[in-house]
């Protein structure tokens, strides 16, 4: 890139860098970018850069792969309901192992050594998150799966007051039983973005984002009001494993926060191309 292109990409970018400085960033780490290396680092590069320009973030992770090659180990066997592992009480210690401590202090780790302040929580630190025991309308047994349904962010905020970047875990304590619970990374992210009342949201994932057909990458649909999304969901554009994590965002909006993005964290440095740039990424909820 020649030294004028440079610059122009720079000064693209000042516009975005004034809106975002001293305002709150949520953003939900999972998928191929915590698998692949590469992916990986340019995910620490860009929360760094954040971090260093004063915006605040905060980075919620789950670890299912991880999880999954702990048990495997183990011996365990993973079992899945719905779309949600099943937790009995030794598969908990172990997702808490995992979780709490790899997946959890790597990140701060890497963090530390790409020059920014991280802190390693979970929702169990400061009663951070607690929840309630997850059922459905067929009462199925999920075990120890949770609900959140209290968070307190005070400990998060003053962390980002004083320059730290919290990376926060998806476990939470029992709201009326003495246990911790596995959490939905997604809905982690989601409900601490509200107590937060962060400016921006942002899903990592492993698609472009809601697409009106899912075979064609070029039918990505950019932006959604969210009083759009009942429909969209009645036409079968938003279906499957999509509509959670489209109820998260349009949560997110609802309660205030200005705009929720799910986007394809495939893509290097996709956190950067979305906040900084003209063109944005993904699909934007607002």
């Amino acid at each position: 890139m020649k030294p004028e292109t440079q610059a122009q990409v720079l000064v693209e970018a000042l516009p975005y860098i004034q809106k975002y400085r001293g305002k709150t960033i949520v953003i939900k780490y999972g998928g191929n970018a915590m698998i692949d290396e590469a992916l990986k680092m340019a995910v620490i590069q860009d929360v760094v850069l954040l971090n260093m320009v004063g915006v605040h973030v905060v980075l919620v992770h789950g670890g299912g792969p991880e999880i999954s090659n702990l048990l495997e180990k183990v011996g365990k066997e993973t079992q899945f309901i719905n779309g949600l592992r099943y937790t009995d009480a030794e598969t908990m210690e172990f997702v808490q192992m995992a979780l709490c401590g790899k997946v959890n202090k790597d990140l701060v780790s890497l963090l530390e050594k790409a020059g920014g302040k991280a802190v390693g929580l979970s929702g169990l630190d400061a009663s951070i998150f607690k929840a309630l025991r997850h059922t459905d309308i067929y009462r199925t047994d999920y075990g120890y799966v949770g609900d959140i349904i209290k968070v307190d962010a005070s400990l998060v905020q003053e962390l980002l007051d004083k320059g730290y970047i919290p990376v926060l875990s998806s476990i939470a304590s029992g709201y009326d039983e003495d246990v911790s619970y596995n959490i939905n990374a997604d809905l982690a992210a989601e409900k601490i973005a509200i107590a937060l009342k962060a400016e921006k949201f942002i899903l990592l994932t492993n698609v472009s984002g809601v697409m009106e057909d899912i075979e064609d990458p070029e039918s990505l649909i950019p932006s959604i009001q969210v009083s759009k999304v009942r429909s969209l969901e009645k036409e079968g554009i938003i279906s499957g494993g999509m509509i959670p994590k489209v109820q998260c965002c349009v949560e997110a909006v609802r309660q205030g926060i200005h705009s929720a993005n799910i986007q394809d964290g495939r893509i290097p440095h996709s956190i950067l191309i979305e906040l900084f740039s003209d063109q944005g990424v993904g699909t934007m909820f607002y």
